[in-house]
């Protein structure tokens, strides 16, 4: 990759159709395969026919100075489109293109967003829908869909004025498809945010403890919320608290270490999920999540229980396992490359004694589930998860309910109801070390002395 090439430079936004920008700022950027990083630029704006201005907020006075995006919008036509994001103080950020499908990616590091809940998302000029959440932790990213290839024509931040916010604008006009192709990031530049979770587990052990360690999932997380279920609850937040809560009770009960691939709201990348169970060494892995179907899709409730195959058992698994591996696309992640140790993992399926282990602990969880409220009429079932592809982890997918059931979305958001999966779940994993014949262990090992 070519050095970046540094300078300063005075720049004159061009007005678009529906306001009126007049500004002058002095912006220091290096742009390489694609990549716009900037650093915070002075300037001056007059700004006609926006309602609703807000006053900027005082920036964070924490060690990290974590800023605020307050506010965002779009503005322009098919052929230029303009995105402002208002600020609470000037920031830096990054910007840089991903394909298939057409996305800008900005990152934001020290950036919180606190939209307004009825913050439209809906199409405008070359933008088809956007995004935003934590994507790592103290970064905030916002990914773009784009109705068609574009070029990031401008990027650059405004310093707030008496009346006005600071504001970050980033200016996309037309593009074609080998254009667009020309200015891609790469892979590695495109991830490159998310630092490797670290790998040591919750309470950390000596290698020497022969507890089995068992890695939870909840899945989704930051900028990927999962499903909603077109109910003011995100999938991510309901998932944490029932593996947080499944954590306390297997750790209570002194038998097992327990590590999780994420302990707040931020995106893990499907690939670092499967590293992690892995770098642990994990006995047992335990990806948890919620479904919901389209509203013109029927309805359906109850837990299910997947673990991988090849072929998807039904057309509903097939559904969920792709709906479930696009999480990386979600948050701005370029697939088309992925290392040979993760496609290795992703595509060996030879150890025959993983999946058999996988499907008995399967098996054990619906019965146990069975107590904590309704399953799925086809409970057991399996698909092509990406997420459960580690070749040597006894691996399961568990669907705890439907959010776009009014029945099982009143149950997850219980905390008695959670409290209660806990305990089956934790039950179940007991019932699956006691009855393992092969393996790492043969029964359920007992709480060492002083646990």
């Amino acid at each position: 990759m070519a050095a970046c090439a540094r300078g300063a430079s005075n720049i004159a936004a061009t007005p678009v159709a529906g306001w009126r920008l007049v500004a002058r700022a002095r912006a220091v950027f290096c742009r390489a395969a694609g990549v716009l990083c900037l650093g915070t630029m002075v300037a001056a704006v007059s700004l006609g026919g926006t309602a609703g201005a807000q006053t900027p907020a005082a920036p964070g006075t924490g060690a990290t100075n974590v800023a605020q995006a307050i506010d965002a919008r779009l503005a322009g036509d098919d052929q230029r489109t303009r995105l402002i994001i208002d600020l609470s103080r000037p920031v830096e950020f990054r910007a840089f293109t991903l394909a298939n499908p057409y996305r800008v990616i900005l990152d934001l590091p020290d950036v919180v967003f606190t939209f307004p809940q009825a913050t439209p998302s809906a199409r405008r000029g070359l933008v088809a829908a956007y995004r935003y959440g934590a994507f790592a932790p103290g970064k905030g990213r916002m990914v773009l869909d784009l109705a068609e290839p574009v070029a990031i024509d401008k990027a650059f931040v405004l310093d707030a004025t008496a009346d006005q916010p600071a504001r970050l604008v980033l200016d996309l006009v037309k593009s074609d498809a080998a254009t667009f192709a020309s200015t891609l990031a790469t892979a590695a530049e495109a991830r490159g945010a998310p630092q490797p979770l670290a790998t040591a587990p919750h309470g950390s052990e000596p290698d020497t403890d022969p507890r089995p360690m068992i890695v939870l999932d909840p899945g989704h997380g930051g900028i990927d919320s999962g499903t909603t279920g077109s109910s003011p609850y995100a999938e991510k937040n309901i998932v944490l608290d029932v593996a947080l809560a499944l954590r306390s009770r297997l750790e209570a009960s002194g038998r097992y270490r327990v590590a999780l691939t994420r302990t707040a709201d931020v995106f893990v990348p499907l690939g670092e999920r499967v590293r992690i169970a892995r770098a642990h060494r994990a006995a047992l892995f335990i990806s948890i999540h919620a479904d919901a179907l389209a509203s013109n899709d029927g309805q359906a409730r109850g837990a299910s229980v997947y673990t991988v195959s090849e072929t998807a058992s039904d057309g509903e698994a097939a559904r969920l396992a792709d709906t479930e591996n696009k999480a990386d696309l979600i948050a701005g992640i370029d697939l088309s490359v992925e290392s040979d140790e993760v496609a290795g993992i992703l595509f060996d399926l030879a150890q025959r004694e993983t999946k058999n282990f996988s499907a008995q602990f399967a098996r054990t969880l619906v019965g146990a589930m069975k107590a904590a409220g309704k399953v799925h009429k086809s409970a057991l079932k399996s698909a092509g998860f990406r997420v459960l592809k580690a070749h040597d982890v006894p691996s399961v997918l568990v669907e705890i309910g439907y959010m776009s059931s009014r029945e099982d979305l009143k149950l997850m958001t219980s905390e008695a109801w959670r409290d209660k999966m806990a305990q089956v779940m934790s039950d179940a994993v007991d019932n699956f070390f006691s009855t393992r014949t092969a393996g790492i262990t043969g029964s359920v090992p007992s709480a060492p002395a002083g646990r």
